[in-house]
Protein backbone atom coordinates (compact mmCIF):
# COMPACT_ATOMS: atom_id res chain seq x y z
CA UNK A 1 0.00 0.00 0.00
CA UNK A 2 2.27 2.28 1.07
CA UNK A 3 5.13 0.77 -1.34
CA UNK A 4 3.49 1.51 -4.48
CA UNK A 5 5.91 2.07 -7.17
CA UNK A 6 6.41 5.51 -9.18
CA UNK A 7 3.89 5.93 -12.31
CA UNK A 8 6.04 5.85 -15.39
CA UNK A 9 4.57 9.17 -16.23
CA UNK A 10 6.55 10.97 -13.27
CA UNK A 11 8.81 13.81 -14.07
CA UNK A 12 12.26 11.91 -13.40
CA UNK A 13 14.02 15.23 -13.18
CA UNK A 14 12.05 16.01 -10.28
CA UNK A 15 12.77 12.50 -8.77
CA UNK A 16 16.43 12.89 -9.18
CA UNK A 17 16.68 16.48 -7.26
CA UNK A 18 14.42 14.64 -4.20
CA UNK A 19 15.74 11.04 -4.16
CA UNK A 20 18.58 10.04 -2.20
CA UNK A 21 21.84 10.81 -4.03
CA UNK A 22 24.75 10.63 -2.10
CA UNK A 23 26.54 7.15 -1.28
CA UNK A 24 29.66 6.73 0.45
CA UNK A 25 32.21 6.00 -2.36
CA UNK A 26 34.53 3.30 -0.34
CA UNK A 27 32.17 1.50 1.27
CA UNK A 28 28.96 1.32 -1.55
CA UNK A 29 26.43 2.58 1.57
CA UNK A 30 23.07 4.08 0.40
CA UNK A 31 21.69 7.11 2.07
CA UNK A 32 18.88 4.98 3.67
CA UNK A 33 21.16 2.46 5.00
CA UNK A 34 23.37 5.97 6.50
CA UNK A 35 19.88 7.07 7.83
CA UNK A 36 18.93 3.57 9.45
CA UNK A 37 22.00 3.64 11.20
CA UNK A 38 21.23 7.30 12.74
CA UNK A 39 17.80 6.02 13.60
CA UNK A 40 19.57 3.28 15.50
CA UNK A 41 22.00 5.90 17.24
CA UNK A 42 19.13 7.48 18.48
CA UNK A 43 17.45 4.09 19.58
CA UNK A 44 14.30 4.98 17.41
CA UNK A 45 12.74 1.82 14.65
CA UNK A 46 13.67 2.42 11.21
CA UNK A 47 10.34 2.90 9.11
CA UNK A 48 10.00 4.27 5.84
CA UNK A 49 8.14 7.36 6.57
CA UNK A 50 11.28 8.48 8.88
CA UNK A 51 13.57 7.30 6.20
CA UNK A 52 11.82 9.57 3.34
CA UNK A 53 11.20 11.90 5.67
CA UNK A 54 15.03 12.34 6.67
CA UNK A 55 16.11 11.96 3.40
CA UNK A 56 14.03 15.24 1.84
CA UNK A 57 15.47 17.15 5.03
CA UNK A 58 18.58 16.06 3.30
CA UNK A 59 17.95 16.98 -0.01
CA UNK A 60 17.01 20.82 0.98
CA UNK A 61 19.91 21.34 3.18
CA UNK A 62 22.38 20.02 0.03
CA UNK A 63 19.95 21.99 -1.98
CA UNK A 64 20.28 25.24 1.04
CA UNK A 65 16.78 25.93 0.86
CA UNK A 66 14.20 25.39 4.36
CA UNK A 67 11.47 23.18 4.16
CA UNK A 68 8.60 22.62 6.60
CA UNK A 69 5.62 20.46 7.42
CA UNK A 70 3.80 21.31 3.52
CA UNK A 71 7.10 21.47 2.03
CA UNK A 72 7.89 17.58 2.98
CA UNK A 73 5.16 16.45 2.57
CA UNK A 74 4.58 17.82 -1.34
CA UNK A 75 7.76 16.63 -1.81
CA UNK A 76 6.96 12.91 -0.35
CA UNK A 77 3.67 13.14 -3.09
CA UNK A 78 5.78 13.75 -5.75
CA UNK A 79 7.56 10.86 -5.46
CA UNK A 80 4.23 8.92 -4.92
CA UNK A 81 4.74 7.99 -1.33
CA UNK A 82 1.02 7.94 -0.29
CA UNK A 83 1.49 9.62 3.40
CA UNK A 84 -1.43 12.06 4.99
CA UNK A 85 -0.09 15.69 5.85
CA UNK A 86 -1.17 14.46 9.40
CA UNK A 87 1.47 10.98 9.34
CA UNK A 88 4.18 13.60 7.96
CA UNK A 89 3.42 16.17 11.16
CA UNK A 90 3.64 13.61 13.36
CA UNK A 91 6.57 11.52 12.22
CA UNK A 92 8.24 15.61 12.29
CA UNK A 93 7.11 16.38 15.62
CA UNK A 94 8.19 12.64 16.86
CA UNK A 95 12.41 13.61 15.08
CA UNK A 96 12.44 16.76 16.86
CA UNK A 97 11.77 15.46 20.53
CA UNK A 98 13.97 12.67 20.22
CA UNK A 99 16.87 15.23 19.04
CA UNK A 100 17.33 14.21 15.20
CA UNK A 101 15.66 17.19 14.12
CA UNK A 102 14.95 21.20 15.00
CA UNK A 103 12.00 23.35 14.41
CA UNK A 104 13.74 26.29 13.15
CA UNK A 105 12.15 30.24 14.10
CA UNK A 106 10.76 30.16 10.42
CA UNK A 107 9.03 27.02 11.23
CA UNK A 108 10.78 25.09 8.67
CA UNK A 109 13.32 21.62 10.10
CA UNK A 110 16.55 20.71 10.00
CA UNK A 111 19.07 18.09 10.84
CA UNK A 112 20.68 18.41 14.61
CA UNK A 113 24.24 18.95 14.48
CA UNK A 114 24.99 15.99 16.31
CA UNK A 115 22.46 13.96 13.60
CA UNK A 116 24.30 15.79 10.70
CA UNK A 117 27.65 14.96 12.21
CA UNK A 118 26.41 11.15 12.77
CA UNK A 119 25.26 10.55 9.03
CA UNK A 120 28.87 12.39 7.81
CA UNK A 121 30.69 10.31 10.40
CA UNK A 122 28.84 7.12 8.26
CA UNK A 123 29.51 8.25 4.90
CA UNK A 124 33.35 9.19 5.75
CA UNK A 125 34.04 5.60 6.87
Amino acid sequence: MYDQPAPASTDSSLHNQIAPTHRSSETGRSANEQIRELLRRYGLRTSLIRLKVIDVLLVAARNGRPVGVRGVHAQLEALAVELSFLSVREVLKRLCSEGVIRLNPDKSYSLTAEAQAILEQRSDS
